[in-house]
């Protein structure tokens, strides 16, 4: 007999909500053979049981949201459950208690992803003809994540009128706001709502004016979350910074020779931030302090490079999908990698596996225009990489002869946040002096 419990699926993850059981009470599962689908603020997952035997027991139904470590189902090992069978006939009553639970009576405020997998069907209808008490809240006949319940109701839209997008028709968050957006085209809204720039998306949470001056956005869950990991962090870590300067002039090259060629093949652009990755790697080996954990007074040195690469979530929050192996990776593949988690990341397909337990991280500001960063440290991790915004400037060149001469080159900061406990100044110098001199005098042409 064993308690399955709903795991840990990101560093900053509390919660999740169950979206839907593959198996019903008196069914047999294998070990890893995928047991019910959960929907967090950061991904929507698979999991897998974990051990074989016959479910005795559902705990949460679907569509309830638990914390991290709730015990949601039983798991009884086959012979036993076989024997307790045919001695005690009632068991199959069991499954009355799966349906039971309708929407959640009180609107839960975790903001979770509204993407799912495809195969993701319809939640079947609750039996009970019952009618919702209100527009908002009325669709217990489809399964809604919490973060879709909480838009429905703030923005008193009857959700039966909103066509869902989503796998089986699913309604998500973006169809809620779409649907709002065409109401407010059709007749004003009377709340006054801030209006945001270019640069900073609409937050799916509604602005409210306070007094004439002032409008206040709630942060959202994973905006919370990641607070708290990073105040965490800063008072974890004795947080050092470090700069150098690259002239990417000789990336450039390779990058100009080769993009027509590397996008047709690939179908996406080269971008400065492989080259970058791959260089971090190749120091990490020369460096491997720099490549390890805090864990109490212990630096654990890693012998391999997981490495995380921070994607931007169109100004909602982060996510730090993890390239496994990367030691062992070329430019190419790494390429491929960092364009492949970055995609699934914005639509929120990573599995959990994915974001979690990586040894070395870098924070892609230059894509944003930043020209110098100080990024907050990764916990457990030591160091966090930034790459700046890459610019033309004049720089000192030198000319065949021994003379000097001003050239105008792509130039950019890479910025180091470095945790003091693991290692120096000199040390941490060292690193990205070694970084810059790959990026500055690798031949690059061999890696493509």
């Amino acid at each position: 007999m064993a308690e399955v419990t709903l795991p840990q699926l990101g560093e900053t993850v509390t919660e999740g909500t169950i979206t839907r059981w593959f198996k019903k009470v008196g069914d047999s599962v294998a070990a890893d053979e995928p047991l019910f689908e959960v929907s967090t603020d950061k991904v929507d997952t698979e999991v897998p049981s974990p051990i074989a035997g016959v479910l005795t027991e559902i705990r949460v139904p679907e569509g309830d949201t638990v914390p991290v470590g709730a015990v949601i189902a039983v798991v009884g090992a086959t012979d036993l459950v076989g024997a307790t069978d045919s001695a005690a006939p009632p068991a199959p009553a069991a499954p009355a208690a799966t349906p039971a639970p309708a929407a959640p009576a009180a609107p839960v405020e975790a903001v979770v992803s509204t993407m799912a997998p495809e195969s993701v069907p319809t939640r079947p209808s609750v039996s009970s003809p019952t009618p919702a008490p209100a527009a908002a809240s009325g669709n217990d006949k489809r399964l809604l994540s919490p973060v879709v319940r909480r838009l429905v109701a703030e923005h008193n839209v009857n959700v039966d009128s909103i066509r869902g997008t989503g796998p089986g028709g699913r309604v998500t968050r973006e169809d809620v706001l779409d649907h709002v957006d065409k109401l407010s085209a059709a007749s004003p809204p009377t709340a006054v709502v801030a209006v945001p720039t270019a640069s900073a998306p609409l937050t799916p949470a509604r602005s409210v004016r306070v007094g004439e001056r002032d409008d206040v956005v709630p942060l959202s869950k994973i905006r919370q979350l990641t607070g708290s990991h990073m105040v965490m962090s800063k008072s974890v870590s004795p947080h050092a910074f470090s700069v150098v300067e690259v002239d990417y002039f000789n990336v450039d090259r390779t990058r100009s020779r080769t993009k027509f060629e590397f996008k047709s093949a690939e179908g996406f652009s080269l971008t400065y931030l492989p080259f970058i990755s791959r260089a971090v790697v190749d120091a990490l080996a020369d460096f491997p302090h720099m490549n390890s954990s805090i864990s109490g007074t212990d630096l654990v040195i890693h012998r391999y490079v997981d490495l995380g690469v921070a994607v931007d979530l169109d100004g909602q929050g982060l996510l730090v999908p993890v390239i496994r192996g990367a030691e062992g990776k070329r430019l190419r593949a790494i390429a491929r990698e960092i364009s492949d988690l970055a995609s699934r990341a914005k639509s929120r397909k990573l599995g959990p596996d994915e974001i979690q337990g990586g040894t070395f991280t870098i924070s892609n500001n230059g894509s944003a225009g930043s020209v110098l960063t100080m990024p907050i440290i990764n916990q457990p991790q030591v160091a966090i990489l930034s790459s700046d915004a890459i610019v033309r400037k004049p720089v000192v060149v030198s000319v065949p002869g021994g003379g000097e001469s001003i050239a105008i080159h792509p130039v950019g900061h890479l910025a180091m946040s470095w945790d003091h406990r693991a290692f120096d100044g000199a040390y941490a110098a060292g690193f990205l002096v070694r970084v810059k001199e790959i990026l500055e005098t690798r031949d690059w042409s061999s890696e493509i």
